[in-house]
């Protein structure tokens, strides 16, 4: 397969993936507002930016943090290259690249949701955008839904499963650290809860934490899940260990330790760690420091893939940095 669109796949599967993780923890935040006791907006809204990573950017453009501001940054500012309209479109014009390698379905499928972006009126978006969220997620959701029944599972396949699980992983990450944050400073009761329910609804963990977990909420508990959890879709481990998976089949080496490539051996180190970790060591003030380190290996490992499989070579400073060169190479 030829580089460029073995990274034409990777970056349709990404974009699509960071627009449904905007408008789901738009959509929480939304819905959490209206149970919180809120007393200061600014403090309601700015984790949402904390969490995309685009705080310089956004504070250049608004002066201050609230729903409508947020709102508007996240979903089509045209400065923000992570915008959800943004990243769809982007999407789209990666999925016309590479008409011959995705199925027909898929094609029509990524274009029905470009023109559903596209022929958005904004005034109406800024007042109720809870359809307009619905129809992003489950879009998204038809989509890979759409790839796993429709494309032949080889590398093409593999490179989209990569890109997608990599853009959750990093999403999951960002999560557990800004919600952490959240619940170690509050002294407890309902607002605790609250905070622990926004964090695994911001992951679609809800349900899935409930089911396995018999104890109430605790912030450990919530965090060992969306961090260590080798059957939730959304856990860091498993969609680290999935796209190890990928890598290892596009490789076709992944039994020969002698020759593994650099993307093998830092997904490995990563999905190792993780494996031997117990919770209790990264707790508390620990927590964020742990996940820094995380959030970067995790970076580390797409610039290897990147350096490995892509004419590209992207050098990823930071997250924030890496997002829009990546976002001027693919436009």
């Amino acid at each position: 397969m030829l580089s460029r669109v073995a990274e034409t796949l990777y970056w349709m599967s990404r974009y699509v993936e960071r627009a449904e993780d905007v408008t789901r923890i738009l959509t929480v935040n939304f819905n959490t507002q209206l149970d919180a006791k809120v007393q200061d907006l600014q403090n309601v809204w700015r984790p949402i930016i904390a969490i995309t990573g685009d705080d310089e950017l956004f504070t250049k453009h608004f002066d201050e943090y609230s729903s409508r501001t947020v709102s508007e940054f996240l979903l089509w500012h045209p400065a923000n290259q992570n915008a959800v309209t943004t990243c769809i479109t982007l999407a789209r014009e990666n999925a016309r690249s590479v008409r011959e390698q995705i199925s027909s379905e898929m094609w029509e499928h990524i274009n029905r949701l470009y023109f559903l972006v596209r022929d958005l009126k904004r005034e109406i978006g800024a007042r109720g955008p809870y359809e307009f969220f619905d129809q992003i997620r489950l879009g998204s959701h038809a989509f890979q839904g759409i790839t796993n029944e429709t494309m032949a599972h080889g590398e093409a396949y593999e490179f989209i499963q990569i890109g997608k699980h990599l853009e959750r992983a990093d999403k999951t990450v960002r999560i557990i650290d800004v919600k952490y944050a959240a619940v170690n400073s509050l002294s407890g009761g309902p607002e605790v809860s609250l905070q622990l329910i926004a964090m695994l609804r911001s992951c679609s963990a809800f349900e899935a934490f409930r089911k396995t977990q018999a104890s109430q909420l605790k912030a450990a508990r919530v965090a060992e899940f969306l961090l260590l959890s080798q059957e939730f879709p959304r856990a860091v481990s498993y969609c680290l260990q999935r796209a190890l998976r990928s890598v290892n089949l596009i490789s076709d080496n992944g039994g020969n330790k002698r020759n593994l490539l650099s993307p093998q051996r830092a997904l490995g180190r990563i999905c190792s760690e993780l494996g031997y970790l117990e919770i209790d060591e990264v707790l508390n003030q620990n927590m964020h420091p742990y996940l820094d380190r995380l959030l970067k290996s995790v970076n580390e490992a797409g610039n290897d893939i990147t350096g490995t499989y892509f004419n590209t070579q992207v050098i990823l400073q930071n997250h924030h940095a890496t997002r829009e060169q990546q976002a001027q190479a693919q436009q």
